[in-house]
Parts: structure tokens; sequence; C-alpha cells
């Protein structure tokens, strides 16, 4: 499914390449329901697989036994991992174009067996970042749950970042990741 925004685009920071695995199609936009998919991994995000991360024991898997919407979602099959974040952990980030001085809401829906993730997002620009948390747990939960966090975009930043890391083993999903201006 493809999301439509107001006011936001996907920006794709070649910053972080270099440590991650990025496929990139323009006409997917923000990809929130991670329908859209290059050589196994979804477009336009970041991603930190095993390959990347260089550390632990871990798997990035599109599943399509149990999306929330769409036909499939984005499922991280961690056994062992760094709990340092960042690209260090498995996960995904992506980072918009925003207007200084509005407010987004961020949301995503997830599902838990026993990992402990990490979602934050935040107004960026190139030489910083203001980040919040939206979610930090190792709950488990098996049925789809809802995250939802707002970023206020200071006049000195351009962009808001949404990355997640699992932070410790277990089986998360996540699926309908969604960026858009609060009226």
């Amino acid at each position: 499914m493809l999301i439509t925004v107001l006011g936001v685009i996907p920006l794709l920071s070649y910053a972080f390449l270099a440590r991650s695995e990025l496929r990139k199609s323009g006409a997917a936009g923000v990809n929130g329901g991670f329908e859209t998919t290059q050589a196994g991994l979804p477009v336009n995000w970041i991603c930190y697989t095993a390959k990347s991360t260089g550390v632990g024991d871990h798997d990035l898997v599109l599943d399509t036994t149990k999306p929330k919407e769409g036909r499939q979602s984005l499922k991280f099959i961690v056994r062992q991992c760094s709990p340092k974040g960042g690209r260090f952990s498995p996960g995904v980030s992506q980072e918009f174009k925003a207007i200084p001085g509005e407010t987004y809401t961020v949301s995503f829906w997830a599902r838990n067996e026993g990992a402990e993730f990490v979602a934050r997002a935040g107004a960026v620009n190139a030489f910083n970042g203001r980040y919040k948390t939206v979610v930090k747990t190792n709950e488990s939960f098996t049925t789809w749950r809802q995250f939802t966090g707002t970023v206020s975009v200071p006049q000195d930043m351009q962009n808001i970042r949404f990355e997640l890391n699992i932070l410790g083993p277990g089986v998360f999903s996540i699926d309908d990741f969604r960026i858009e201006q609060t009226k």
C-alpha cells in the first residue's frame, strides 16, 4: 500500500549507507507497508542487516503470513545481536523532508515475541538531531499493537528521522508505518 503524506517526502541519507543496505524507488514513496521490495529488502528503508552490522545472528524477512495491512510485514528474527542500537543492531531507518516549525506524527504497528526493541523519532539536520523515544520495551505481544509519537521540527532542522532497532533476541514485526503533518 502506498501512503500519501502531506508535506513529507522520503530523504535517503547517504551517510549511513556504508554500514547499511538500501534499495531505492521513487515510485514507492514512504513504503510504510513494506510492500515494495528489491532483492529481499523493503525499498526506501535503510536496513541494518546481518551483512551490514557485522555482529550477531539475525534475519530480516518479508513475512506474508500475518500482515497488519497489505500483503506483508517486515519481520526480524534475532538469535543474537548487539545491544548498542543504531547501525550496530538489526533495524531500519528513514529520513523525511520536513517543514521547520511544524509538528508531525509518526506511527507504526508491531508484534513482538521476546525481543527488546526501541523506536525513536526526531528532528535532524546535517550536524545533529533531537530524538524522542517512541517506545522501548521487551514486552511480548502477539497481536498487532500501535505505537505513536510526535516530532516538533525546530527552525534549525529540516528533516525527521525515524529509527527502529532490535536490541535483544526474539522475533519482531513492523507494518503500516506512517508519518503525517499534524493539523
